[in-house]
């Protein structure tokens, strides 16, 4: 989950989840008063966010907000030039930063958690609000001159305060600011523009819904988990599944027999929210590339990527690339057996393989050559088991402790709220909540939203982050609690590590802090934890029939699985590769002379990266990375090369994915630093090398590309 400086990108829309667990937490910080006199012996501050209830509220705190910072502002904007020094200008930007974030963290959350349509609407309207406002602050050109005339003493700094410094100059001269005035007032004016149409963007994903309504034989194949939900049977053979929502989705197009209706989810799919987010995708295109070179970039991939480890377009394409054709045979077989598995279905010597297959026959290839069912692994995978095991290892290998408190407010019920301290000196470091299940008009997928981040304050003390893991997974039905397929147990361990990367921050600056890191990197430390949901050892610990908990999953199906997996990195890997180069040939080929071709462009990118998409679709109006991670969305696979060069570091090591001296070595040199340091560093003191890419070609089956 990528944060990014509020101050520099326009408040940036901030995208980067029981029962009563079976983590025993600590009697002596069991609730947060006592959590907080703790607190105080470490300097730290301990205190949970006050959300907005109503859309007055949610007003209210966009208007304050947007004052306060303002006012801070007028203070760095009046500081004569003798009068400068760290703390009041560079340092004081931060603060603001951390005030404005703040407001902007909460807002998001309820934008996309919320219950009420009205308070979703308003916390829409309030962030909108905010990213315009928020562009107009890298224009204040009086807060521009202070900062300035203080970076031209050329002070002697080190460390993070160098850094922050040399970052807050980089991002003026990228927003414009050494430009002429009329020419820093239209980049400014096309920025508030671009910020407030990738809002509605956004919006437009979250509302777009679709149900299809099925039979019982039309859904011949589809899984008990999905057959038994809670409103999903609808009428006496009548069966509605919502195309928007992932689980449902995906347990349609992973096990339903009839092409015709995977076909149909698909489409639909495809189709979701075209019509409102056609037009401005090509809008969005248009202003980024405008901007991009008015800022003296060739294009809006250059811009983005300055900033991340790739440094420029060319080199993520061509990493992209060479990953496409390393590939290239693997996915020929792999598209080759999935096409025996259609012929011999089907009974058509000449079937193929279309879009709406390959997950399908995928799933049927672990059942077949593999013998593994993914559904049938299920009943090893209860939702509140996977949880426990999850924290009893996260609290292993960084050396914290878990404890379940009271949530003085629930946005909704069933929410929880858990403390995370520090096990060896009881250190109170931070909070999570788990909003667990789907409903209408949540966030759809997976991910982690801070709330409150991290930073050393005025006074010294240091502010202790708050984040929320919001997740989808199938709700309990009957007798049944929630079930999990191991795709989203993986989710789970990978979505709890950003977790822990925000929490377990060090670093003084909320800049800084937790995930604000790189976007080619930010993803890696979490794809890395995926690792432990393959080992036998780590899964043995929590994975267990919840019918007889006695009952391990088999060594022999774990093997079968895993080998499985990899049949399939062919296809996995050159679908992602297909939405990491549509992104960046987008943003580097789209104009705003040229935006009416930027879906024949993805559409042609996607179908000759995969497999074609059907006719008249637009799959990117309803990519929300689009505007997440736009120009970005390389960077998957680029942290998917450092992770696999991270796990090695726990597989060479004495206790494997157990060992504690190698997971405090993670949570010192990459979680606790964030970006305060460069994160190349960072990553070569946990390896104790140079990186290498050779782990991950010999995990994903390339071939080597000269």
């Amino acid at each position: 989950m990528l944060k990014q400086s509020i101050l520099m990108l326009a408040l940036a829309t901030l995208a980067t989840s029981c029962a009563t667990s079976m983590v025993k937490s600590s009697p002596k910080q069991s609730s947060l008063p006592e959590l907080q006199r703790v607190g105080v012996k470490f300097k730290n501050v301990l205190r949970l966010p006050e959300f907005e209830t109503t859309p007055a509220a949610v007003k209210a705190t966009a208007d304050q907000t947007m004052a306060a910072a303002n006012a801070a502002l007028d203070q760095i904007g009046k500081l004569p030039p003798g009068k400068v020094n760290f703390t009041n200008t560079i340092g004081a930007l931060d603060g603001i930063g951390f005030l404005t974030s703040g407001a902007m963290n909460r807002l998001y959350l309820i934008k996309e958690t919320s219950t009420n349509a009205a308070m979703r609407e308003a916390a829409t309207d309030a962030v909108k609000r905010l990213q315009e406002w928020g562009v107009g602050l890298d224009y204040r050109e009086d807060v521009y001159r202070a900062v300035k005339a203080y970076a031209d003493t050329q002070p002697q700094l080190v460390g993070e305060e160098a850094k922050l410094l040399a970052d807050t100059m980089r991002d003026y001269r990228r927003a414009g600011l050494a430009l002429p005035k009329p020419q820093r007032d239209e980049v400014e004016r096309l920025r508030k523009e671009l910020a407030s149409v990738s809002t509605d963007f956004d919006s437009n994903i979250n509302q777009a819904q679709k149900g299809i309504k099925l039979t019982k034989a039309e859904l011949d194949g589809a899984p008990d988990s999905l057959l038994d939900a809670p409103g999903i049977k609808t009428g006496a053979d009548e069966y509605t599944v919502m195309v928007n929502v992932t689980w449902q989705y995906l347990a349609v197009m992973e096990h339903v027999k009839s092409e015709a209706v995977r076909q149909r989810m698909l489409t639909e799919q495809n189709r979701l929210a075209l019509a409102e987010n056609v037009p401005l995708v090509e809008k969005i295109l248009g202003l980024r590339d405008n901007i991009a070179k008015r800022l003296g970039y060739a294009n809006w991939a250059d811009y983005q990527i300055e900033v991340k480890m790739a440094k420029n377009g060319k080199t993520a394409i061509a990493f992209e690339e060479k990953l496409r054709d390393g590939l290239q045979p693997k996915f020929d077989a792999e598209l080759a057996e999935f096409r025996k598995l259609k012929v011999a279905e089907t009974g058509d010597p000449n079937a193929q393989i279309n879009l709406w297959d390959w997950r399908y026959y995928a799933d049927q290839l672990k059942k077949t050559k593999y013998n593994v069912d993914g559904e049938q692994l299920r009943v090893y995978f209860p939702m509140q088991r996977v949880l426990d095991g999850m924290f009893a290892i996260y609290q292993r290998i960084f050396g914290v402790t878990f404890a379940q408190l009271d949530p003085p407010y629930q946005w909704v019920d069933g929410l929880q709220l858990w403390a995370v301290t520090d096990t060896p000196t009881g250190e109170p470091l931070g909070f999570f909540y788990l909003d667990l299940f789907p409903r209408e008009g949540k966030f759809h997928h997976f991910a982690m939203f801070p709330i409150i981040d991290g930073k050393r304050l005025v006074d010294g003390t240091y502010q202790r982050p708050v984040i929320s893991l919001v997740c989808n997974f199938p709700p309990p039905s009957g007798d049944k609690p929630s079930l999990l397929d191991h795709d989203s147990v993986e989710t789970l361990f990978h979505e709890f590590g950003h977790a822990m990367h925000a929490i377990l921050t060090r670093a003084q600056f909320t800049r800084f802090a937790g995930t604000s890191v790189p976007g080619d990197f930010v993803e890696a430390p979490s794809q890395m934890l995926e690792n432990w949901t393959w080992d036998k050892k780590v899964l043995d610990s929590f994975a267990a029939d919840y019918r007889d908990p006695s009952k391990k999953i088999p060594p022999e199906i774990l093997d079968q699985l895993q080998a499985a997996k990899y049949a399939t990195y062919g296809s996995h890997y050159r679908r992602q590769l297909s939405f990491g180069l549509m992104d960046l040939y987008l943003h580097t080929q789209i104009t705003a002379a040229n935006a009416t071709n930027a879906i024949p462009l993805a559409n042609a990118t996607l179908n000759q990266t995969f497999l074609p998409v059907p006719e008249g679709t637009a799959f990117i109006a309803y990519l929300g990375h689009f505007t997440g991670y736009d120009a970005g969305y390389y960077g998957y696979a680029w942290a998917d090369a450092i992770a696999a060069d991270m796990a090695t570091v726990f597989e060479n090591s004495p206790g494997g994915y157990y060992d504690v001296e190698t997971g405090r070595r993670l949570r010192e040199e990459i979680y606790s630093k964030g970006n305060a340091r460069d994160v190349n560093e960072s990553i070569e003191k946990f390896l104790g090398r140079p990186r290498s890419i050779e782990p991950f070609l010999k995990k994903i089956g390339a071939q080597p590309q000269k």
